[in-house]
């Protein structure tokens, strides 16, 4: 569904990434994990196109997108949502959710629409409050919910669970493996809660240093011998 070849990147003369060969199959989850710096959301903003490619390329269904700009990957079907700064915190549920579907007829809008308040009906009460004054759960359920107004195909997610409570942490799990599951996305997940995002994955890559040192079933890497000192920052 989404992959790199060969992809080298990183912001201007600072180089992150090398040699990166990463695939997301369609409509599975797949786990990118690594210690701080390694790369992961570097990967997740050269696939979107927010940082200097010097070689390689991104490839959506065979297509070669590495050149495109953000916004014709959005109309692609790609939806990249960072940790922070992924909704309009000045505009109310209601605002937000119209601007994810400005593109789209009335009619469609509206069945965009009603999907994503099935998937996070915790919004439906809270349409008309602003955004910047819903909890950090529900402004992930929000960024999640513009994106399937957008009717996005593949969801790259950077650090969704980060600073949540225990409880919204576990509903953002459970919502992903709802979309893979009843709405056939393809999830890329970057998620600093390593064990639980590899238990909800199908495939898992990890980066050490800006290359990738694992790739295979997230099962695999889970009981990989030396996970544990994977997990405490050293590598494989």
């Amino acid at each position: 569904m989404l992959e790199t070849r060969g992809l080298y990147a990183g912001y201007k003369e600072l180089h992150i990434l090398f040699d990166v060969d990463f695939k997301a199959e369609r409509n599975k989850i797949t786990a990118v994990v690594g210690p701080n710096g390694s790369g992961k959301s570097t990967l997740l903003k050269s696939i979107f196109g927010f940082t200097t490619i010097y070689d390689g390329q991104v490839v959506l269904e065979d297509r070669d997108i590495t050149k495109l700009p953000p916004h014709e990957k959005t109309r692609l079907g790609i939806a990249y949502l960072p940790q922070t700064d992924n909704v309009f915190t000045e505009l109310t549920v209601r605002e937000n959710l119209v601007i994810a579907g400005y593109i789209l007829d009335e009619s469609e809008y509206q069945d965009r629409l009603e999907l994503a308040l099935s998937v996070f009906p915790e919004l439906r009460d809270k349409m008309d409050r602003k955004a910047g004054m819903l909890s950090g759960g529900e402004r992930q359920f929000l960024g999640i919910a513009t994106a399937l107004i957008r009717k996005a195909k593949v969801l790259m997610l950077d650090e969704p669970t980060a600073m949540l409570s225990p409880k919204f942490a576990s509903q953002i799990f459970e919502r992903i493996v709802n979309l893979r599951d009843e709405l056939k996305l393809t999830i890329v997940l970057v998620e600093q809660n390593v064990i639980k995002a590899l238990e909800i994955s199908d495939n898992a890559f990890m980066l050490i240093s800006g290359k990738v040192a694992f790739s295979g079933t997230a099962r695999e890497l889970l009981e990989h011998e030396k996970f544990e000192r994977f997990v405490v920052g050293y590598t494989l």
